[in-house]
C-alpha cells in the first residue's frame, strides 16, 4: 500500500515531467535545508524558481494550494536563501506552487512572494 509520502514523491515527478515539456530546466529536486525542504528548484530564462508540489485527491478538503500556509512559505523562502547563498544567485527569483488535482497540474506563478529585502540579494 502507498503511503502519502510515496504518492506526493509520484506526483512530483509528475510536475518535473510537466515542467520540462515547458522548457523549464530543473536545477534540483528535494532540496533539503534545516527549514526545511523545496519540492522543485528550476530555471525558466533567467529566473530561478522554487516550487512547492501540492497534492490532494478532491477539493474536499480545500484546494492543493491553500496547504501552503504562511508558515509553510516562510519555511520555503529561508531554505531559498540557503540555496541562493550556496550557489551564488544573482538573478532573478519566484516561488510557485504546482496544484495537482487528481491527473490536472496547475502552476501557480508567482504564488507569494518574498519579502521585499530579499530582492537585493
Amino acid at each position: 500500500m502507498k503511503t502519502n509520502r510515496d504518492v506526493g514523491f509520484e506526483k512530483e515527478k509528475e510536475v518535473v515531467k510537466y515542467l520540462e515539456n515547458l522548457r523549464y530546466k530543473i536545477l534540483t529536486t528535494n532540496f533539503r535545508t534545516s527549514f526545511g525542504e523545496i519540492d522543485i528548484i528550476a530555471k525558466q530564462n533567467e529566473t530561478v524558481i522554487f516550487i512547492e508540489v501540492k497534492y490532494r485527491k478532491s477539493s474536499h478538503v480545500g484546494t492543493p494550494q491553500e496547504a501552503v500556509t504562511s508558515k509553510k512559505q516562510q519555511r520555503i523562502i529561508n531554505s531559498a536563501l540557503v540555496y541562493i547563498k550556496q550557489n551564488n544567485i544573482k538573478k532573478d527569483i519566484r516561488f510557485d506552487i504546482a496544484s495537482v488535482n487528481d491527473d490536472k497540474i496547475e502552476i501557480i506563478s508567482s504564488a507569494f512572494a518574498p519579502p521585499e529585502e530579499l530582492y537585493y540579494f
